[in-house]
């Protein structure tokens, strides 16, 4: 019988031996019968099955929306899960009048999802509540029938009331103040310091599949998932947090996009990597997405694998007592098929710290611009020196069977000068690296043309002093 996960729901503690694999969603609709938290997708594309998941970290609770479609049971334990149902009140809420006022609902099945996203984004104290802010929380989000003017236009209204708390409370006592989550919220912190922590002890033998994110996993054999034995490798942190170490960062595979992104010592490498960021998948999603996941994966599109390759990381890869350490450019040998055994756990990342002279960027083409596949993408790392490159790394996805490393491309950029003639000589070489193939997201003619755009677009963007956009029309 599987051991019981305890976790508090809403304003009730909860404890209950589902199957750890089931999904969050289905466990609310089927078992609580939660209705309120839809399900549309099932795929994180909508927003419909939005929640708010609370971590206790230390005194305080962190709280982040998540897609509800994509998360196992078994990572519940000891946080705090809030539907819909737990931010209704007798009266309604700022946020909820904000819907209304603006006229921001005609059907109506996106609208708790949404009102989840924007309550997210109040209760995070590092986000800012303008109309950027909004576009940000609401990535995730879809709504066909209204749009998102009218929620865009209500931020300004909840910012100014926001600003009203002069006091030195809390952003949770602040909230509570303005009706805008009940106050039962400030409870939670004690209840959740005696739930008692669940230590996973299925036998390796027994493991049918290993959980990090769930985000591609779910989406690919979710139906088999709930009644597998499985492990929620969230619940171990210490495959987590970034830390600088030899000239290195030192990254745990569970560090979420999110993380990544947020990190200072990131920040100081990759400036411009919430730009980069905000094209990958939504906020919801790159909330449960993690680095080892998307590089597990392998998808020939994998947009935070194009950025890594780029970077020259390694893996850590650990079975038991046993590591070894790969490099990633060397871990994809075929389409879906890597360097890796069925026991090794991919623990780790190391990132060497490139010199300040070191230039990033990334570069993606989907169809929509955020919360969506690409159809090819790239990433560039160069160290330049006096107009000229002395080292350089390319990447490219939806060009070959994986995510590829441009060798040739990268060689030959080496000791070259930032020039018109050296890009376009760079280009040709990777045309004959690249091998894409036609389908949903594009021609093989067409991808070709996206990769010549791509590598325009890296030197125009790092070298506007020395390449304009016009000197290659």
């Amino acid at each position: 019988m599987p051991a019981k996960i305890s976790f508090i729901l809403n304003n009730r503690e909860v404890s209950t031996s589902t199957s750890p694999g089931l999904l969050v969603l289905d466990y609310l609709r089927l078992i609580e019968k939660e209705m309120g938290t839809k399900e549309g997708c099932k795929e994180g594309d909508c927003g419909a099955c939005m929640v708010l998941v609370g971590e206790l970290g230390g005194d305080k609770i962190n709280y982040l929306p998540v897609t509800s479609c994509l998360m196992p049971v078994a990572e519940l334990q000891g946080k705090h899960l809030v539907t819909i149902e737990g931010l209704n009140q007798k009266a309604l809420s700022p946020i909820q009048q904000v819907v209304i006022d603006e006229g921001a609902t005609q059907c109506g099945f996106c609208t708790p999802g949404i009102v989840v996203s924007i309550t997210g984004l109040l209760l995070d104290e590092t986000k800012l509540v303008d109309e950027e802010g909004m576009k940000y929380a609401l990535s995730g989000n879809l709504c066909r029938c209204t749009g998102y003017r009218s929620l865009k236009n209500g931020a300004t209204s909840l910012s100014t009331l926001l600003q009203q708390n002069q006091t030195p409370k809390s952003r949770i006592e602040a909230l509570i103040d303005f009706n805008i989550i009940p106050d039962y919220f400030q409870k939670i912190p004690a209840k959740l310091q005696k739930l008692a922590k669940q230590v996973q002890r299925n036998r390796k033998s027994q493991v049918e599949y290993w959980i990090a994110g769930g985000t591609d996993l779910y989406v690919q054999v979710g139906e088999d998932v709930p009644d597998a034995e499985v492990i929620a490798l969230n619940l171990n942190t210490n495959m987590k947090g970034i830390n600088r170490k030899n000239g290195n960062l030192h990254i745990g595979g569970l560090t979420t996009f999110e993380q990544f992104a947020d990190s200072s010592e990131i920040q100081k490498i990759i400036p411009n990597i919430k730009e980069f960021m905000f094209l990958n998948a939504s906020w919801q999603i790159r909330n449960r997405a993690t680095l080892s996941g998307n590089i597990i994966n392998a998808s020939p599109i994998g947009d935070m694998t194009s950025l890594l390759l780029a970077m020259d990381v390694s893996l850590v890869l650990e079975n038991g007592s046993k590591s070894r350490i790969i490099l990633l450019k060397e871990f994809f040998k075929d389409y879906k098929i890597i360097n890796k055994t069925s026991d090794e756990i991919l623990t780790g990342i190391i990132l060497p710290v490139p010199p300040p002279s070191s230039k990033i960027n990334f570069e993606k083409v989907s169809k929509r611009k955020t919360l969506d596949i690409a159809s090819v993408n790239s990433s560039i790392q160069l160290h330049c020196k006096n107009g000229f490159i002395e080292y350089a790394s390319v990447s490219m996805g939806g060009v070959a069977p994986v995510p590829l490393f441009l060798q040739e491309t990268s060689n030959f950029l080496t000791a070259m000068p930032v020039t018109v003639d050296t890009i376009l000589s760079a280009i040709d070489i990777v045309q004959d690296e690249i091998s894409p193939i036609s389908d949903i997201r594009g021609s093989a003619d067409y991808k070709r043309l996206l990769a010549r755009q791509l590598m325009i677009a890296h030197f125009t963007t790092l070298f506007p002093e020395n390449v304009t956009v016009k000197e290659f029309l």
